[in-house]
């Protein structure tokens, strides 16, 4: 399959910086490539080897084959059999999973205003990870650790004088901490046939935002949790290792089934502030039943089924979880429902194009922790 055939949905712009090696200049567009075609190296390989047919990444000097090598000695890709045992193929390592978070955080951190983000703090001070600066009177209770000696030793010379000299619990002063704030967080995303539909690969944006905030949340705010699921005709909990491979499937969109998975998650978690973040471009169109089988309606919005979004809508409003969805599809009645969904959820909605995606899920969370905490 050509490289043209796909070219919807991933822009290649060639390389331009001299400071780069030739390894350098093709991994940055390896990642890109590995990460579309969800963990499929071959693939992936074949896209380069396309790209560089046409626009000449390489020379006599340095070959994709030279590249393939080098994957292999820096421990980005390894050797792997097939479940059959008939094939020896090559697949990305934990290490290159790793960089791939970190590559899409970097992508999407790039195109954030700075005043967008910060470090978030309450305004309550008691036992917690970070020093504030600032200084307090002693009172029984507070951690002997954080006793600042010297403007102690000069409160006890002013208050008693350097000929009598002696310390009291009145000239004790403490520097306090800044109680840090955790959040539960999950993200739902759609995985129905429509995120590859209409020439337009809705999945790949989707599946950066997921990794990117995988590694935000594990670096910048590492007592935060936050847990991914997807949901086509059923909804299902993935690991963060897994989001490089995430792919669609011939499903429809079981909303329902996703909300209450999250809902669940959210329960065992001792976080008091969760909040579910869901990605989709579809109406809901599918239903479990209770004897196993699905009800499903692919024609307009379905009564039955909008009426049950609401009702988890409802009842995560009363396990105080909010529901932000970022709807990345512009159909006016899609838009209606979700507007009511949210309306019910007290919740937000965004309405959003695929270029923007990530800075807006960013900027919400970190919203979301001023407003929770702030």
């Amino acid at each position: 399959m050509k490289f043209s055939d796909f070219r919807t949905g991933l822009l290649f712009k060639k390389p331009e910086s001299k400071d780069q090696s030739p390894f350098e200049k093709l991994f940055e567009i390896f990642k890109e490539l590995i990460t579309h075609t969800s963990g499929d190296f071959d693939e992936a390989i074949d896209w380069l080897r396309e790209l560089d047919e046409e626009y000449q990444l390489t020379d006599e000097n340095y070959t994709i084959d030279d590249f393939i090598e080098d994957l292999l000695d820096k421990g980005y890709i390894k050797a792997e059999i097939k479940p059959d045992g008939s094939e020896r193929s090559m697949g990305i390592t934990a290490k290159t999973e790793k960089i791939l978070r970190e590559y899409a955080l970097k992508q999407i951190f790039g195109k954030l205003k700075r005043s967008g983000m910060g470090n978030h703090s309450t305004k309550h001070q008691g036992i917690g990870d970070e020093i504030s600066g600032e200084l307090t009177n002693f009172q029984f209770g507070d951690p002997i650790e954080n006793i600042v000696l010297t403007e102690s030793i000069k409160n006890a010379q002013i208050n008693s004088g350097i000929h009598d000299f002696h310390l009291t619990e009145d000239d004790l002063v403490v520097e306090k901490n800044h109680h840090k704030s955790q959040m539960s967080t999950v993200l739902m995303i759609d995985i129905s046939h429509s995120m590859i539909l209409y020439g337009e690969d809705r999945i790949t944006p989707a599946k950066k935002v997921a990794m990117a905030l995988a590694e935000f949340i594990t670096t910048r705010y590492p007592k935060d949790t936050l847990d991914v699921l997807v949901f086509g005709n059923d909804a299902r909990p993935i690991s963060i290792k897994e989001l490089p491979y995430l792919q669609v499937g011939p499903y429809h969109t079981n909303t329902v089934a996703g909300l209450e998975l999250a809902m669940d998650m959210l329960r065992r978690k001792r976080n008091t502030n969760k909040q579910i973040f869901m990605i989709t471009d579809g109406k809901p169109s599918c239903l479990k039943m209770p004897d196993g089988s699905y009800y499903k309606n692919s024609v307009g919005l379905d009564r039955q089924i909008v009426e049950k979004c609401y009702l988890m809508a409802r009842q995560a409003k009363k396990l105080k979880i909010p529901i932000t969805t970022f709807m990345i599809a512009s159909d006016p009645y899609l838009k209606q429902f979700v507007q009511e969904f949210t309306k019910v959820n007290q919740g937000k909605a965004f309405f959003t194009g695929l270029n923007n995606l990530g800075e807006m899920i960013f900027e919400d969370y970190e919203k979301n922790r001023k407003k929770r905490f702030g």
